[in-house]
């Protein structure tokens, strides 16, 4: 949006990865340009920008969300979870030691969605049928690898965290 539509920006204080982050934006900008241009956290991508693709998801208030979607003032005092927010300790997160160990990063443009989906289908259902992997992984799109080692690689990851 420009000044031409009469908005202004506005301080909008996000909650990024466990950490405060106030941005200044107009009101209707989307997440995902927020996340990537104004905090530096270009692990979400941008596929198609109509919401249809998933690359740009990102756990909002523990919801997957298409952050091309979402105007930034929705998620003012929100707590988003991006692709870097998964790892710990420079410990990979299992969905994303998985993703590399059974191929399931290709091109990269869909892997940072693929993971936050299947983080939050993993919260959801510990123990997926891969009938549920499909389901979880639905509004995800991938032109690479055929989805066969995706849905390895969240059924691989599911057996780790249970272990």
């Amino acid at each position: 949006m420009s000044d031409s539509h009469n908005a202004t920006k506005s301080d909008i204080t996000l909650i990024v990865n466990g950490k405060s982050v106030t941005v200044r934006a107009f009101p209707m900008e989307r997440l995902l340009d927020v996340l990537r241009v104004q905090v530096g956290l270009t692990g979400t991508k941008e596929g198609c920008g109509e919401g249809e693709c998933g690359s740009c998801s990102v756990l909002l208030n523990g919801v997957l969300v298409n952050s091309c979607l979402i105007p930034v003032l929705q998620a003012s005092s929100a707590h988003i979870t991006t692709i870097e927010g998964l790892a710990t300790d420079k410990h990979l997160h299992a969905l994303q030691q998985a993703f590399l160990d059974c191929g399931g990063a290709q091109c990269g443009i869909c892997t940072p969605g693929m993971i936050l989906a299947a983080v939050h289908l993993l919260s959801k259902i510990p123990e997926p049928t891969i009938a549920d992997i499909r389901q979880g992984l639905s509004g995800n799109l991938c032109r690479c690898t055929g989805y066969a080692q995706i849905f390895e690689a969240v059924a691989d990851a599911a057996l780790r965290c249970r272990q």
